[in-house]
């Protein structure tokens, strides 16, 4: 579904280079969903960047056989000068959906009211997220991409979320980044761990957190 050929990615720093990927191959294959865990700075956002397309490896190539989301999130794509309403258009444009239906869940999901019909540069953040989370939901994708997206909104939307998100799972795929590992366990049926420029996959969850622990320790 998705796979990495002899990617590299790294950033500079004053310290020296950060590597994020060496030389990787990755698959994702179809039909398995998979939490991405790793300590603070190893690249995991980065990873869930390039998997979507928003970010370029520096060497290699990345081979997408699948229609995925944009990270849940992340809401960097909006262009801050046009209304909610007039990117939730030009999304559903880019991916052919009904823009009747797709109006209608996202002015229902989001609850942003009024500023569905704003700029989205008077958005908060949180807002900003309300607004690519609803709108993913929208959509059918084969894989959702997900980045923290849990922590959006108050404790009713939360769960709204949850919801939503567990009914998508039973006819797609999840890659995810998150640092609750309850989280990972409950929408996620393998791990992989990302240290030194690879990806370490794990059929078995509790072997990726203890990996990951190790690391973390």
């Amino acid at each position: 579904m998705i796979q990495f050929d002899r990617v590299s990615k790294a950033y500079a720093t004053p310290s020296g280079p950060k590597i994020i990927l060496d030389d990787a191959d990755i698959h994702f294959r179809r039909g398995r969903s998979v939490g991405i865990l790793g300590v603070n700075g190893a690249g995991k956002s980065t990873l869930l960047r390039m998997i979507a397309g928003a970010e370029a490896p520096d060497t290699g190539r990345i081979i997408r056989r699948a229609r995925l989301s944009w990270p849940l999130g992340f809401a960097g794509g909006f262009n801050g000068s046009l209304t909610g309403a007039e990117n939730l258009r030009f999304v559903s444009r880019i991916y052919g959906a009904d823009l009747r239906s797709i109006q209608d869940y996202v002015a229902d999901f989001s609850e942003l009211g009024n500023y569905l019909h704003m700029p989205i540069r008077t958005y908060s953040s949180g807002m900003k997220a309300r607004l690519a989370f609803a709108l993913s939901m929208a959509i059918d994708f084969d894989c959702y991409l997900v980045d923290e997206i849990t922590g959006v909104g108050d404790r009713n939307f939360q769960a709204k979320c949850r919801d939503a998100f567990r009914e998508r799972r039973g006819r797609s795929d999840v890659i995810m980044v998150s640092h609750s590992m309850a989280t990972i366990r409950e929408h996620c049926d393998s791990a992989a761990v990302l240290s030194g420029g690879k990806l370490t996959f794990h059929d078995d969850i509790d072997e990726a957190v203890a990996a990951y622990e190790r690391q973390a320790a």
